[in-house]
């Protein structure tokens, strides 16, 4: 049986800019660090919240695909409209916080790699804590 979520697997440019931007920006707090043979920090793992992190390696990769299957990933936030400030305050443009057909609140921006990553704050509404308060986790319709 599926427990969770794991982790989401980055591949960066700039493992300390990564560092800064989940970390400094986002709050996140580093959670473990992949060092090799010479001593040297290649990766990090970065708590999530709950048993969720993020893992991050540095190395060379090209841009993002155009029409690669990997559209966003998305983090549940306790009060969007204060990351909106934290990560506009860090000079780093959002999409309008708006609702979504899942009745939650959300918002998109990139990550240093591009990676587009969306915000969403859940309210008693959301389609996904709806399900959640179901014993049997019934699916609904958007």
């Amino acid at each position: 049986m599926i427990k969770g979520l794991a982790h989401i697997c980055f591949t960066v440019k700039n493992l300390e800019e990564t560092i800064r931007f989940y970390c400094g920006i986002l709050g996140m707090k580093e959670a473990f660090d992949y060092v090799n043979e010479d001593g040297r920090k290649f990766g990090v793992y970065i708590h999530a919240g709950n048993r969720n992190f993020l893992e991050i390696f540095e190395r060379p990769h090209d841009a993002a695909a155009q029409h690669q299957s990997y559209q966003h990933f998305s983090m549940e936030v306790e009060n969007i409209q204060e990351m909106v400030n934290k990560l506009n305050s860090a000079g780093i443009k959002t999409t309008e916080i708006g609702r979504g057909k899942d009745r939650s609140w959300g918002l998109k921006f990139s990550d240093p790699d591009g990676n587009t990553v969306e915000l969403q704050e859940y309210t008693d509404e959301s389609k996904q804590v709806i399900w959640l308060k179901t014993l049997e986790g019934k699916k609904t319709s958007l």
